[in-house]
Order: C-alpha cells, then sequence, then structure tokens
C-alpha cells in the first residue's frame, strides 16, 4: 500500500510542468522538445491524455523559454504541428469509431461524461468548438472526437483545427513568455523586492493557470444548474387548464 502511495506521488510530481520540463531538459537535453511534442499531441489527440497537463504545459514552457532554458521560436513550431496533428488523430478516430463510442462503457481510461460534456459543447457552439474548446480542459481532448463522430467534413475541420492550434500554442506560451518580465518588474518596483524571479515560483504560477483553466468549466456549471433549476421551477408552477378544472 504504501508503495501505491509512492508511486502516486511520483505521478503527481511529474504531472507538475516545472518538474517534468526540468526533468526532460535533464534526461533528453535537446530532445526535450520531442517530450514536450508527445505530451501535447497526447492531450489533444488521445482520449486517454485528457489527465496530462496542457495550458500550464505551455505558460511554463514559455517560462522556460525567457530564462532561456528553451527556445521560443522551437516550441511555437514543434507545439503548434503537435496540436493540429493530435487533433486530427482526434478526429479520424471519432470518425473511425462513429456514434458507437457513446455506448462505451466507463473504464479507467475512459469516461464517458467527458465525451457527454464535448457533445454537449459540440452542439451548442458548432464547429467552432474547435477552436474555443482548445482553452477548455478535458474538452480539448475530446471536441475532435465529437466532430468527427459527428461526421464534420475534414476541410472544415482542418480549417478550425489550424486556427485553434495556433490561437492556443502561441498565446500560452507568449503568456508565459512575458509574463515572467512583468511580474518581475512589478514585484521589484512595486514592492521593493530585488532579486525577484518568477522561476523560483514556478508552482504558485501552476496552480493560478490551473484556476484560470478551469474557469470555463465552472461558469458552464453554473450555468447549468441555474438552468436546470429554471427548468424545474416552470414545470412545477406550469399547471394546465384540465389540471386546475381537477381541483
Amino acid at each position: 500500500m504504501d508503495g501505491l502511495v509512492d508511486f502516486l506521488y511520483q505521478v503527481k510530481d511529474y504531472l507538475n510542468p516545472k518538474i517534468l520540463i526540468d526533468w526532460m531538459l535533464l534526461k533528453l537535453g535537446v530532445y526535450v522538445y520531442v517530450g514536450l511534442f508527445f505530451i501535447v499531441f497526447a492531450e489533444t489527440g488521445l482520449a486517454i491524455g485528457f489527465f496530462l497537463p496542457g495550458d500550464s504545459l505551455l505558460v511554463v514552457a514559455g517560462l522556460f523559454a525567457a530564462a532561456g532554458k528553451l527556445n521560443l521560436a522551437v516550441l511555437m513550431v514543434s507545439l503548434f504541428v503537435a496540436a493540429v496533428v493530435g487533433d486530427a488523430v482526434g478526429y479520424y478516430s471519432g470518425k473511425r469509431i462513429g456514434p458507437a463510442i457513446f455506448n462505451r462503457p466507463k473504464s479507467r481510461f475512459f469516461n464517458p461524461k467527458h465525451l457527454k460534456k464535448a457533445h454537449d459543447f459540440y452542439e451548442k457552439h458548432g464547429g467552432k468548438t474547435i477552436i474555443i474548446a482548445r482553452f477548455v480542459p478535458i474538452v480539448r481532448t475530446f471536441a475532435p472526437i465529437v466532430a468527427g463522430a459527428a461526421d464534420m467534413s475534414y476541410r472544415q475541420f482542418l480549417t478550425y483545427n489550424v486556427v485553434g492550434g495556433f490561437a492556443w500554442v502561441v498565446s500560452m506560451l507568449l503568456a508565459g513568455y512575458f509574463l515572467g518580465g512583468v511580474v518581475e518588474r512589478v514585484v521589484r518596483n512595486l514592492f521593493g523586492v530585488e532579486g525577484f524571479l518568477l522561476e523560483d515560483h514556478i508552482d504558485k504560477v501552476v496552480i493560478v493557470v490551473v484556476f484560470l483553466s478551469i474557469l470555463p468549466i465552472i461558469f458552464e456549471f453554473i450555468k447549468a444548474r441555474r438552468e436546470g433549476k429554471k427548468e424545474k421551477l416552470e414545470q412545477a408552477t406550469d399547471v394546465t387548464p384540465a389540471e386546475t378544472d381537477e381541483v
């Protein structure tokens, strides 16, 4: 039991973007970009990759680039390609499996509710889902699968895929890249903290990024709850004439 707990703690640590990138820099050297490519590809293209860091990984990679540990241009190109290829794989997976995927039972690596959430998102926003979902964790992983299962034309999907992938990767990397310098200057000049480096507080940055990433899900949940309560209230107060006569 203790061994399992230790293993889970190690897994949790390696899902921390800072620890993950530090480890890959140490073990992979210049091939760190290959490791990052695979993570972004898996998080966007494989149904079992929904638990991998996405937004936080990109922001922290941008911070590492600002610190001179990674090359920003290489990050942008490689991770943009990873995001586009990942979504394409997800699309063809949904296309091949089709509607049957919605009847697949829950398992250790698959939860139907995640797929349903992406499907509802797709029903509401249509093709734009492929762009919007890039910025919504979990939905990002399953949206291309739903698009494929819904038989969206690949030409239309590819357009949304490229635009969404570019917007997501570039915005997140640049946010991390410029965030470091701005925050450091503010803390040093406004609060008088000499020698402050945001790199030393990446754990806090990850928490903020993760929180901002799940905000859309929180808003959707609150909205769904309100709509559900409203429907129940309308049903409770909706008395037909026949029911009134009976009373």
